[in-house]
């Protein structure tokens, strides 16, 4: 409660009344314990976060040892290696030497690729959807421009994507099948 204290002086001074002077306390207990109160409210009602993971689907473990690769048609696969200088190479099949390159500036380049490359699959196969796309990030390549294809994947409803290593087979062919076109 707050209180108001005056001190009187209790002697009289020359030259007639003085004013009396309050000095004013206020008592803070009753604050400290609504703080309190407060604090304890607010702990006990605010939900904490609940750890969340994401649900990942595992195939049943098998106790045959046998390999089950689903067999997969070189003439439905179409590759893209994401180049160390900004560029985009892509080609049709498992190992093929006309590869053709774009370069990063446009996301406009990567769509126009991705439909014409999913145009000729479809034509072949009869299938929109027999496609399997192969991204091979080579190590120096920039993360942006893997973002930026997998984004264009996504905007062209691609089902069927797989980001892969970049091997030193793929390094070789690469490098031929530059050589080769030049």
């Amino acid at each position: 409660m707050a209180e108001m204290n005056t001190g009187d002086s209790g002697g009289k001074h020359k030259g007639g009344k003085r004013s009396k002077k309050a000095s004013t306390r206020v008592d803070m207990t009753p604050m400290v314990d609504l703080g309190f109160l407060l604090i304890t409210f607010f702990v006990l009602v605010t939900t904490f976060n609940k750890p969340s993971a994401m649900d990942l689907n595992l195939p049943a473990k098998d106790d045959k040892k046998e390999d089950k690769t689903p067999e997969i048609k070189a003439s439905k696969v179409v590759q893209f290696v994401l180049g160390t200088d900004n560029r985009l190479y892509h080609f049709r099949g498992i190992e093929n030497i006309a590869v053709d390159s774009i370069d990063f500036s446009s996301s406009k380049n990567i769509r126009a690729v991705i439909e014409a490359r999913e145009k000729e699959v479809a034509e072949q196969w009869g299938s929109r959807d027999s496609m399997l796309l192969f991204i091979k990030p080579m190590y120096a390549s920039k993360y942006r421009n893997m973002v930026d294809v997998l984004d264009e994947v996504n905007i062209a409803q691609i089902k069927r994507f797989a980001l892969v290593d970049f091997s030193e087979a793929d390094s070789l062919m690469l490098v031929n099948a530059i050589s080769y076109k030049n």
